[in-house]
């Protein structure tokens, strides 16, 4: 179809949508398919919250709003960044988007020009790459590995830069790892940043609350990059508000500004109900979730004694989001039925048609030796995914 532009022609589906889409249209076929591909949690929204959106309604909050969002909820979520990461931002350094996935690349497209090059640290989050390369950015990806826990250091970091690195992306906690990065690492990686000259940042801190062997902490927090630094979050993670679709950025002020000037040409200001449902979300003592997070922890402790049962996979214990992401290269090479694995995607399809289970493949967060898992499922659907997954695998030789 070459009446399209190159932009779209040259960008990649979302591999994790892609999956849920193709699950989903099994599941219509009549087939038992188990999806575990979407990061999205299994629980409900909390009520303080859906009365807030209610609230909203009834209050007649049907109108255009400020393009960076309604200035109680940036206040408020002022507050939280103080309260929650000890991160000093105005209501005029956030910027409220149509998701955290907006906020990303309202950021990229503020910073990025065609040829900056962008450290993406990997295994990364699907999207990052290609928002890169629709600002006409260079992706540069720094790989990981499971023996350390996919967590890069301050000197591979220094290793990768040059003088056309304009930005970094990282998440912490991880999409898709689950790696949580102790204050101590991120020094190490805040102290490269501030010795390159216009250097920035997006910490995605959007998993920041479900975290389990550590407080989580905020890149920001060094006096030396807070300058160089945007911080994104939202509420979908924590407060399972993923159709709300609210995101947002604390930035240096001159970028949160752009951010807005950008927004103002593409989508306006965020639904105004998802404002007031975000409103009570950000504002509520993070002890309000406290259930799901250790709901997640004992699916986490399930998922990696079930997985430590299946030969050839190598693992690790994750310390946050609700993902594990195993290698799987053991299986490469392997055959059943005539049909050959040789690589992640090959592998993540065999297990969709032969035990009708849903994963990601890790070439779509930049590992081609992995495979994520999302646990944020009940416990009876996660152990007869594990029980699927294992069969299956046993069928390879």
């Amino acid at each position: 179809m070459s009446f399209l532009s190159n932009r779209v022609q040259s960008l990649a589906e979302s591999a994790t949508i892609a999956m849920a889409e193709k699950s989903r249209a099994l599941k219509e076929e009549g087939k038992d398919i188990i999806s575990l591909s979407l990061g999205e949690p299994d629980f409900n929204v909390p009520d303080f919250v859906k009365e807030a959106a209610k609230k909203g309604v009834d209050d007649n909050f049907s109108k255009y709003m400020p393009v960076p969002g309604y200035l109680d909820l940036r206040e408020a979520i002022a507050n939280k960044f103080e309260r929650d990461n000890g991160l000093n931002y105005t209501a005029n350094q956030i910027v409220v988007s149509t998701g955290a996935k907006q906020s990303l690349i309202n950021v990229i497209l503020a910073l990025v020009n065609p040829g900056d090059e962008v450290i993406v640290p990997a295994p990364y989050w699907v999207t990052y790459y290609d928002q890169v390369r629709m600002a006409g950015g260079i992706p540069i990806v720094i790989s990981t590995s499971i023996e350390n826990d996919f967590k890069m250091t301050g000197s591979q970091l220094k290793e990768a830069i040059t003088d056309k690195t304009k930005l970094m992306i990282f998440s912490n906690p991880c999409n898709p790892t689950g790696s949580s990065y102790t204050k101590e690492e991120l020094k190490s990686i805040a102290d490269v940043v501030a010795e390159t000259p216009n250097f920035y940042v997006i910490s995605d801190e959007i998993y920041e609350h479900i975290n389990f062997v550590r407080k989580h902490e905020s890149f920001a927090q060094f006096a030396n990059v807070y300058d160089r630094t945007i911080t994104v979050n939202g509420v979908s993670k924590a407060f399972a508000m993923t159709g709300y679709r609210v995101g947002y950025i604390g930035a240096p002020l001159a970028i949160a500004k752009a951010c807005s000037k950008l927004q103002g040409q593409y989508t306006s200001g965020t639904c105004s109900i998802g404002q007031r449902a975000a409103l009570a979300a950000v504002s509520a003592d993070p002890l309000e979730i406290k259930f799901m997070i250790d709901a997640f922890a004992e699916r986490r402790t399930l998922v990696f004694d079930l997985l430590k049962e299946i030969p050839g996979l190598k693992i690790n214990k994750p310390e946050g989001a609700f993902y594990f992401f195993f290698d799987i290269s053991s299986f490469f090479g392997k055959s059943y039925n005539g049909k050959t694995i040789n690589t992640a995607t090959e592998l993540s399809l065999f297990l969709l048609d032969e035990g009708l289970i849903a994963l990601v493949t890790g070439e779509a967060f930049g590992d081609n030796k992995c495979m994520r898992l999302s646990y944020a499922a009940s416990e009876s659907v996660l152990i007869e995914a594990l029980k699927r997954i294992k069969e299956t695998l046993a069928k390879l030789n």
